[in-house]
């Protein structure tokens, strides 16, 4: 395991615990908020995808930021349902992608009607999904800082599978 703090500097009053296991693509946030459990899954990006925007490559510094962040922000209640809203970090701020609702037993969830695209809900309750993230955690201070985080995890992936590949060839 290892903390933000050992990579790149913690903002002041970050609420969450972090896991971050060498050889995986993603980074689990935690915290608890008034009984609720906050989870948010945090995704690599994939700077050699085929659909990259123009708009998403790096700079004359080398820095990526206009990357997408892809993460998942799972909100439980004790044994009860879930809030599942699977979010991109943009450059600007949050964007949420889709909103669902999870019961806490799996096959619950097989036929459930999945809700309308967020987008076509109300603007204001849109706003208030985007405020509610906000007081759990999730602002645009978080995603900076997962920007930065996730861009030196992915530095120290590559010279992780480069010292594992160096090992198996010499082998």
């Amino acid at each position: 395991l290892c903390c933000f703090s050992q990579v790149v500097g913690t903002p002041s009053g970050f609420p969450f615990e972090v896991e971050d296991n060498p050889g995986t693509q993603t980074v689990t946030l935690t915290r608890e908020y008034n009984g609720e459990l906050i989870k948010v899954d945090v995704h690599m990006l994939d700077l050699n995808e085929d659909e990259q925007d123009e708009d998403e490559v790096e700079d004359n510094d080398g820095d990526n930021n206009n990357a997408r962040i892809p993460f998942v922000v799972t909100v439980s209640k004790k044994d009860g349902p879930s809030l599942e809203f699977s979010c991109t970090a943009l450059h600007d701020g949050i964007g949420i992608d889709s909103l669902g609702f999870r019961n806490p037993n799996p096959g619950d969830d097989e036929l459930a009607y999945e809700g309308p695209d967020f987008n076509d809900l109300d603007e204001n309750l849109q706003k208030g999904f985007y405020k509610y993230l906000e007081v759990r955690g999730i602002k645009p201070s978080t995603t900076n800082y997962l920007r930065e985080y996730m861009a030196d995890k992915d530095n120290r992936e590559y010279l992780l599978w480069l010292k594992n590949l160096k090992k198996f060839v010499e082998e």
